[in-house]
């Protein structure tokens, strides 16, 4: 991977923008041999729509310009998937999973059901945590202490 290039600071922008929205800020971005395919951040609120996370958004538009599977695309992510989300990762087979800040209360990759290694899984991405974990947990805990003041 000596050629890699991060595109976790256009989850960041993304996840920022969310927050303008009031939405929790998790932003991420699908790309396809270094092209961005998809971007979006957190739409749960103004959709109305408990699924429309950054990660559910992208895939679907990735596949709506892909098809049904996206093997040869990564995903940046700025919080690790919930549940939820993994699975969507491994249905559309994407081929690694770049995230940034764990989520020990509601993630589903490396916290809680750790859904990869579930030997009923159907798909495994590489999975590379911590990409950009300083500036994604920033804006997850200013926020968060926002609103609990």
């Amino acid at each position: 991977m000596s050629n890699f290039t991060s595109f976790m600071d256009v989850a960041l922008n993304e996840a920022k923008a969310a927050a303008t929205r009031q939405e929790v800020p998790v932003g991420a971005v699908i790309v396809q041999h270094g092209r961005i395919i998809a971007q979006a951040g957190n739409r749960t609120r103004e959709l109305q729509d408990p699924t429309a996370h950054a990660e559910m958004l992208v895939i679907r538009a990735a596949c709506a310009q892909l098809g049904e599977r996206l093997p040869d695309c990564d995903l940046y992510v700025t919080l690790e998937p919930c549940p939820m989300c993994a699975s969507a990762l491994s249905h559309a087979r994407i081929a690694r999973l770049y995230y940034g800040a764990s989520d020990p209360k509601s993630g589903g990759v490396e916290q809680g059901p750790r859904l990869f290694s579930h030997p009923q899984c159907h798909h495994k991405p590489e999975v590379y945590g911590g990409v950009g974990e300083g500036m994604a947990s920033a804006l997850l805990k200013g926020f968060f202490g926002r609103r609990r003041r």
